[in-house]
């Protein structure tokens, strides 16, 4: 039976790159694995619902969109809820993640192993680089979790393992990524780390990591590594 991948994008306010996004992403990747995608708008105030509306009437395309701002880690874990194919390719849509890095996932694939990006060159304001460089400190030192790039949103997961994470995850509502390496780590995954472009945004600015909201993201992503630190998941037999 051949296996299916479904690639996960969550979006807000990408009105003006979201369709050439996502026909990129179709385009380079489809003919290597039969693909649809689930595309979660979240609460977007710009126009990308109804973009997103007509495009899913060429491609493959699962959308869950409504008006309420869910935010990042609300919007991945409701795609993740409708994954329905064997593997799932989870990507932020931005333009930053390159799709022809994926050629490179997909021969190592393996139901027990997360295989995720590493960013060589990350197209990012110095200040929030330097911000993830101090956090992944405190991450490994709480959590033990010594990935390179724990942040990096480009990863492909079997569909089994992302149900056995599921309920274990929702504490970090940005830093998603991070709590689902340490999940995962802790239930006992193994990790492939490869090397991914990373590219400027197509348009636009990031709509989380504002300098106003700096602060309060570090409190919180702080407290939830103690809080995931205090509950650890105990690896399946």
């Amino acid at each position: 039976m051949t296996e299916r991948l479904e690639i996960l994008l969550p979006v807000h306010n990408e009105a003006a790159s979201i369709e050439s996004t996502i026909e990129e992403m179709h385009r380079v990747i489809s003919p290597l694995v039969p693909a649809s995608f689930i595309v979660c708008e979240d609460g977007s105030s710009d126009g990308t619902a109804e973009v997103l509306r007509n495009m899913a009437r060429r491609i493959p395309m699962h959308l869950i969109s409504g008006p309420e701002r869910k935010g990042y880690s609300r919007a991945v874990l409701d795609g993740m809820r409708a994954l329905r194919a064997d593997w799932l390719l989870c990507l932020d849509s931005d333009g930053q993640c390159d799709p022809a890095d994926f050629a490179g996932f997909w021969p190592v694939r393996d139901p027990r192993t997360l295989v995720i990006g590493y960013r060589v060159e990350r197209a990012d304001h110095w200040a929030r680089k330097a911000m993830s460089g101090s956090f992944k400190l405190a991450y490994r030192w709480l959590l033990g979790v010594s990935l390179r790039d724990p942040s990096c949103p480009y990863l492909l997961v079997h569909r089994e393992a992302v149900r056995e994470l599921l309920p274990h995850l929702g504490l970090m509502q940005q830093g998603f990524w991070w709590e689902f390496a340490a999940r995962a780590r802790q239930a006992g995954f193994r990790f492939h780390e490869i090397p991914v472009n990373h590219r400027l945004r197509s348009a636009g600015v990031t709509q989380v990591y504002r300098a106003r909201k700096i602060p309060g993201i570090a409190w919180r992503h702080i407290a939830a590594l103690f809080s995931i630190r205090s509950n650890p998941l105990t690896p399946a037999s």
